[in-house]
């Protein structure tokens, strides 16, 4: 079995394979992982990864397999307004989930009692099938913003 060696962020071919991730196994720091093809390699990084669609995992051979996210079940939820969502948003936080902000929607993963608050709350629930797109240890953020990590030694 073959250790991965660094991470590629926006990798460029030639690849050797592609792996589907969902969320969560985007975000481990150690787990042993199978390509489509069947390549089998150890991931054990020092730091949890942020693996995004499109990123490379570069193996001690030096060769790359392609990340691809899994879609999932997600709840997209819409407010009344900017304020009533950033409303919801809050409630969505302090339940430390992960979620992916537009500019007048949330993603988070299906969950039927986090709906229920959402509604309690006056939004709208609709579900949806997409990866999620959401940071690694950073909860919030846009779409196309980079990782930040203010707590994080330099």
């Amino acid at each position: 079995m073959q250790n991965v060696i660094a991470i590629a962020k926006s990798a460029k071919g030639p690849f050797l394979d592609e792996v589907m991730l969902d969320y969560e196994d985007r975000h481990r720091r150690r787990i042993v992982l199978r390509s489509r093809g069947g390549h089998q390699f150890l991931l054990d990084l020092e730091e949890v990864p942020d693996l995004r669609e499109g990123d490379g995992i570069i193996l001690g051979s030096g060769r790359i397999v392609l990340v691809r996210a899994l879609p999932e079940e997600l709840m997209e939820i819409h407010a009344q307004d900017a304020a009533h969502l950033a409303r919801i948003a809050w409630h969505i936080g302090n339940r430390h989930l992960a979620a992916e902000v537009g500019a007048n929607y949330l993603r988070i993963r299906a969950d039927h009692v986090i709906a229920a608050m959402i509604e309690g709350l006056g939004g709208h629930v609709a579900c949806a099938e997409s990866a999620v797109q959401s940071g690694g240890r950073r909860l919030w953020r846009r779409q196309g913003d980079e990782p930040s990590r203010p707590w994080a030694s330099p």
